[in-house]
């Protein structure tokens, strides 16, 4: 099953304290391993996800800008944080607090990624949703290939005269 071909409904999976999603992926972000907790978030086996970009579990409400911001960070060997809504296999969603990491073999070399997610502040999701409502239909407007760039001025003009990074904003909330 593809993600496209998933049907987003309006049904939300809400993660309790404690919980925690746990992934990692190869260098490209193909799936290499996943706990438990994100098998019955996600609704597909380890069979389906093993071997998946991780793309598969991300919800068309999730900026492209917000993912490009990810990928240039832990490319540069730095952790993101973000607050990301996932699409479950059945159409429901679930929001997280995630921390994407690299991981390194002992030569320094890229191994992958580690993802650890949790739940995310209930108080910070309307906020975070607004944002990123605006960013995906600047981002719908502006097309594929100005989408990024424009999801990324709407951030910028959300963050203007705060002083702060995407993560400093997210962590605040």
């Amino acid at each position: 099953m593809k993600n496209h071909d998933i049907v987003p409904t309006l049904v939300e999976q809400c993660m309790q304290e404690g919980e925690y999603i746990v992934s990692t992926t190869d260098p490209t972000g193909r799936i290499t391993s996943a706990n438990d907790v994100l098998l019955r978030f996600s609704g597909y086996s380890a069979d389906e996800l093993i071997g998946q970009q991780h793309n598969i579990l991300r919800h068309p409400d999730m900026p492209r800008a917000v993912f490009a911001l990810a990928w240039e960070t832990i490319a540069n060997g730095e952790g993101f944080l973000g607050y990301i809504k996932n699409l479950s296999k059945n159409g429901s969603f679930y929001w997280v607090f995630a921390h994407i990491f690299p991981l390194f073999d002992e030569e320094g070399g890229l191994i992958g990624y580690k993802s650890i997610r949790r739940k995310p502040r209930a108080d910070a999701l309307p906020g975070v949703a607004a944002l990123y409502a605006a960013m995906c239909q600047t981002e719908a407007e502006a097309g594929p290939r100005d989408a990024i760039a424009a999801g990324r001025a709407v951030l910028a003009r959300a963050l203007a005269g705060k002083g702060q990074s995407y993560e400093a904003f997210v962590a605040a909330l």
